[in-house]
């Protein structure tokens, strides 16, 4: 091929070979950079719209995780007034078999009368007080609780069960005559199975909150791992890439000096 000063092509050739080092150049110290190798629909359409896609399920089944979590200490803390309802009948109970004794003095049955009704009034407060993020599940008209379990709308409905006195059926002041403190046995035992099957059925709401909970955990894990096997860079094989770019890059620029030196050696013929 003849020389000519106004086309050089091998400084041309040189030229599009340094752009193209230098633009894959760019590209992995941006992996490096962000530890991305797909960082927007440019790199890969495909990939991108998938992990978008999964970041966007991982983003719904944190507001999930966020409502199981409330969910299920809601349900707990009815769980846990619930067991202290079941001592304080155990408690009461006591006192009203004291009461059923034959020929109870009045002295007696008054003081068995008033350690029954502050019982009864305990029970109340505690009652009143199980409440978690304006919830309360076991006092009077208390509603069902409905918890957020999938990011598609799912959800865990959790009964109320109501354990204040009143609804129990207890009394106050109910041990001052004979005839009442045997009412008061009937009542207390039923009372007694009627906050143990309320206990039994919010442990099993509380049991189902919490498997969903630790699936939604397993599940947002699976699904971050996955986003970062679609995107992620592997940086020791950047490195290795980084380090032979830089040296295409030093050989392109002096290959293009090269290049760009040929046309001056035509000056030499008219020397």
């Amino acid at each position: 091929m003849g020389m000519s000063v106004n086309t050089n092509v091998g400084a041309m050739l040189a030229l599009q070979n340094l752009n193209k080092s230098n633009k894959m150049l760019e590209t992995t110290q941006l992996h490096i950079t962000t530890g991305l190798k797909v960082n927007g629909p440019k790199d890969d359409a495909a990939t991108y719209a998938i992990a978008q896609r999964m970041r966007g399920d991982i983003a719904g089944m944190g507001a999930v995780k966020t409502a199981l979590s409330n969910g299920e200490a809601t349900v707990n803390v009815a769980i846990t007034a619930g067991k202290a309802v079941a001592d304080m009948l155990t408690e009461m109970k006591a006192k009203v078999v004291q009461a059923n004794q034959a020929g109870l003095d009045t002295a007696s049955r008054t003081a068995l009368n008033n350690d029954f009704t502050s019982l009864r009034d305990q029970l109340e407060t505690i009652v009143q007080t199980a409440e978690f993020n304006g919830k309360n599940l076991i006092t009077t008209g208390a509603s069902a609780l409905t918890v957020l379990s999938t990011v598609d709308g799912s959800t865990i409905s959790v009964s109320a069960q109501v354990m204040n006195a009143t609804a129990l059926g207890i009394e106050a002041d109910i041990l001052t005559s004979a005839s009442g403190a045997a009412t008061a046995l009937t009542t207390i035992d039923a009372a007694i199975n009627s906050v143990t099957a309320s206990l039994a059925s919010l442990g099993s709401s509380s049991k189902r909150i919490d498997v969903q909970s630790e699936f939604t955990v397993q599940l947002v894990d699976i699904l971050k791992e996955g986003v970062g096997n679609l995107v992620d860079a592997d940086l020791a094989e950047e490195s290795a890439a980084l380090q032979s770019l830089q040296i295409k890059q030093q050989l392109g620029v002096q290959a293009l000096s090269i290049a760009n030196s040929g046309p001056q050696s035509i000056l030499a013929l008219f020397g």
